[in-house]
């Protein structure tokens, strides 16, 4: 295959992180990575299993009861904050480069998320400083207030798509509030999660506080689940992997945070800016090759604009430009997997019994090798047609008229998730009373998917298990204990008086 492009320098092998040494699995079991434009391998990666998992548990153990880290004043974990903002941040290009490669994803929407994984650390390391607890005071009589605690080990399993910085997005508050981790990247995309150690280490974090062990879901993923002595699971993935690791973590009682699967509606009404709306639809479906969690996968358009709406869109999505991810005028590059490939390019085949196809629809010319498949239209989708219903992860959109706001909310809300929505209108009644009503854990009205870090992040329904973000990440990663000081005389009943 010509124009394949490796970067240089790539690692011999990709090994765990345990206790601040590169280490091969006990067993010396490896996975084969593959280069998602050839689907060739390109490293061997250590597989995990319960043994490997055993030990990195065993050394972020020992890390939060006896080590430095949970004991530093905030100020002081947010120097180490800052420091690995820092690395991140002038490493961009690097980190771009390598998830790129590893990923698919196109070159300049790899580089947007290595400059958001530097922020995320930053916003954390702010937020930790600045976090004020609440106090309750009855003067003369009580004072109450919260203390903050860390909890303890942090297992943090990590989904391929974005996944330099998504790691970013659970790992910076989990340090900030003080806990150690264990990192399980996801097994289609290791290489960038194995940059993390060489930046922690140069920023200045405590050895053992920061875990990675690589491997399957079901083995290294299964193992962190179900260790007894990790409090703390934060889970981004499918919402069928969701449901094993709420059933698997029950016995246990511990703390979960689930971020799931979505199928999102963008729905368009007919006083929308038509182009801003075809421009925020195109971007949110094919953007990051379709392979987000937020796209807006469901597009429900108002009869009076649907013929202009359907023609408009799938002429726009037919000049999308699918490359090869290191080229900068890529804007959908090559799917992660061969198998995920295979499942995207089954539910196109099951599009076309299932609606109209007017764009895309197969492999693009030019690209007989690599996981590549051309933005895809469907027109005329019924709700119940399976791609109206489950989720693809790819750059698959399908697009379904309605006749009223009344229609437009319940084909809306017509779906197990519940994560996002798109709502596009100029009526500001209609926009914030269908925002308010839509079953969706976000919504972005006249807004395509920009995210102040403030704000929680998470879904209803099938969707997800908590939010994240702001607080709320501060709330899932500490223990909120309550202090009572009586400053009067005592309100004791007395018992047992002669």
């Amino acid at each position: 295959m010509t124009d394949v492009y490796t970067p240089a320098d790539l690692p011999q092998k990709i090994q765990h992180y345990i206790d601040g040494e590169f280490v091969d699995s006990a067993d010396g079991d490896t996975f084969a990575v593959l280069n998602p434009v050839t689907n060739e391998t390109y490293v061997h990666a250590a597989a995990g299993k319960k043994a490997d998992i055993d030990r990195a548990v065993a050394a972020a153990k020992a890390a939060f009861e006896d080590g430095p880290w949970p004991r530093m004043l905030p100020r002081e974990r947010s120097r180490v904050l800052h420091r690995i903002a820092d690395i991140v941040e002038s490493r961009d290009a690097r980190l771009a480069e390598l998830e790129s490669f590893d990923s698919g994803l196109p070159i300049t929407q790899a580089l947007g998320q290595a400059r958001r994984a530097a922020e995320n650390f930053r916003f954390f390391a702010d937020l930790i400083v600045a976090q004020a607890d609440d106090a309750y005071k009855v003067p003369g009589r009580q004072m109450n207030y919260v203390n903050r605690k860390p909890i303890g080990v942090a297992g943090l399993i990590t989904p391929w798509n974005t996944p330099f910085m998504l790691e970013s997005w659970k790992l910076g508050p989990a340090l900030a509030t003080g806990n150690t981790v264990v990192l399980k990247p996801a097994e289609f995309t290791p290489l960038s999660a194995s940059l993390w150690a060489g930046i922690f280490e140069e920023a200045g974090l405590p050895k053992g506080v920061f875990n990675l062990v690589n491997g399957l879901g079901e083995d290294a993923g299964d193992a962190l689940v179900k260790h007894p002595d990790v409090p703390l699971i934060s889970f981004t993935g499918e919402s069928s992997t969701g449901q094993l690791i709420f059933g698997n973590a029950a016995p246990f009682l511990k703390g979960l945070s689930m971020e799931l699967g979505g199928k999102s509606p963008a729905i368009v009404f007919a006083d929308a800016d038509l182009d801003v709306a075809i421009d925020a639809c195109i971007f949110g479906v094919f953007s990051l090759n379709g392979e987000r969690c937020t796209a807006g996968s469901r597009i429900l358009v108002e009869r009076a604009i649907y013929d202009e709406f359907v023609e408009r869109y799938a002429a726009q999505a037919r000049r999308v430009k699918v490359g090869h991810p290191h080229d900068p005028a890529t804007e959908v590059g090559a799917l992660v997997h061969p198998e995920h490939y295979d499942k995207v390019m089954s539910y196109v085949e099951i599009g076309k019994t299932e609606g109209r196809l007017v764009a895309g629809g197969g492999r693009p010319d030019g690209f007989p090798t690599g996981n590549y498949v051309a933005p895809t239209v469907f027109a005329d989708v019924m709700p119940d047609a399976r791609i109206f219903q489950e989720e693809i992860f790819g750059p698959v959109v399908a697009i379904t008229p309605f006749e009223s706001d009344a229609e437009a909310l319940a084909l809306a809300n017509n779906t197990k998730y519940g994560l996002a929505a798109y709502v596009w209108t100029n009526d500001l009644k209609r926009g914030h009373n269908f925002a308010q009503s839509v079953e969706a854990g976000m919504v972005w009205l006249n807004s395509n998917n920009v995210r102040d870090l403030r704000t929680p992040f998470g879904g209803v329904k099938a969707s997800g298990l908590g939010h994240e973000g702001g607080y709320r990440s501060i709330d899932f990663y500490t223990d909120q204990q309550s202090v009572h000081i009586t400053l009067g005389e005592p309100h004791n009943p007395t018992f047992g008086k002669n």
